[in-house]
């Protein structure tokens, strides 16, 4: 068994903490681990040697002066603990992101008690002071929300890791801290092409009531102007009046939409180039307010538009190729 084997369980042991953990998590007494600092260290090694003068020279005023400071420190340490028993912690809203950006997790905490719980701080364990948040107050009888912001190397379904509650109220000689896992994770799609190609247009024959899309017979508002859009259909009078670039959008029985298709891209692309182009693209579409399908190995979207249909669709290309997800 290696080094870093024995290492994780036995941190899996000590603070059991083996994985994500079902709502809500109480913070109990066995939970909370209280540790001086190393100001604490430094005022420990300071009062000794004041105790062995005081021993040696027989001096009452540092009998005094040792065993006070020695005592407001003993107390910090019940502050400390008491600081952190008693919180409850619950997932909060998390919403998918793109490769790259920060996926921000919402954690919950819980202050049921009278007494306010201040100098907390909250954050991924392992992460380096320097870039911590700052400490916050728990009011009494409140639910806070704090996020917690994830890196995100690769795109697919991101787990919450071990998360850590610290407390050093309040004098800062005592650090208390529990470590905990949510059951929380986070959609995170792949990352768009910078520099896409123009919005591949197919035309879609479709006829009636199913065939309603952007034709060329009866006018049906306007959308934001998109590059591969014909001069014909830009709203000019809206531009010479000093007003946004738009495009004239019609209902007809010959509908064009966007055909997104993977077996159509270059064969020399790899497979998260592909899933990076047919991102943006999709992005594009749906800014535009146009209709677009997409097919995939083993999926295809028929042609819609809207939110559920961008979600659906940019959450099968953050899984694709994850069968299990």
């Amino acid at each position: 068994m290696s080094l870093s084997t024995l290492r994780a369980t036995f941190q899996r042991w000590l603070f059991r903490v083996s994985g994500p953990e079902p709502a809500p998590i109480h913070l109990g007494q066995r939970r909370i681990f209280v540790l001086p600092t190393r100001f604490g260290v430094a005022l420990g090694a300071t009062l000794f040697v004041m105790l062995l003068a005081s021993i040696n020279y027989a001096l009452s005023l540092g009998f005094a002066l040792t065993f006070l400071i020695g005592g407001v420190a003993w107390v910090s340490i019940h502050h400390a603990f008491r600081n952190l028993v008693d919180l409850s912690i619950a997932p909060g809203r998390v919403e998918p992101v793109f490769c790259g950006s920060p996926a921000r997790f919402g954690i919950l905490l819980d202050n049921a008690t009278l007494r306010p719980r201040p100098g907390l701080n909250l954050w991924p364990t392992g992460t380096p002071p320097a870039a911590r948040q700052a400490p916050f107050d728990l009011p009494p009888e409140t639910v806070s929300a704090r996020e917690v912001a994830i890196d995100t190397p690769a795109r697919g379904w991101l787990t919450l890791p071990r998360l850590t509650l610290e407390t050093r109220h309040p004098l800062g000689l005592i650090r208390a801290w529990s470590l905990f896992q949510p059951d929380l994770r986070c959609l995170v799609y792949p990352a768009p092409e910078a520099k896409a190609p123009p919005l591949p247009f197919g035309s879609d024959e479709r006829t009636g009531e199913l065939g309603r899309g952007k034709g060329r017979e009866d006018f049906a508002g306007l959308r934001h102007h998109q590059p591969a859009d014909a001069p014909r259909h830009v709203a000019w009078k809206t531009v010479a009046r000093g007003g946004p670039w738009r495009t004239k959008e019609f209902d007809g029985a010959g509908a064009r939409s966007v055909a997104l298709d993977w077996q159509q891209l270059p064969a020399g692309m790899g497979t998260e180039e592909r899933l990076s182009r047919l991102t943006r693209w999709i992005i594009d579409a749906d800014e535009a307010g146009l209709e677009f399908g997409l097919r995939l190995p083993g999926v295809d979207f028929p042609p819609a538009r809207g939110p559920a249909h961008r979600q659906a669709c940019l959450g099968a290309l953050a899984l694709f190729g994850h069968p299990h997800d």
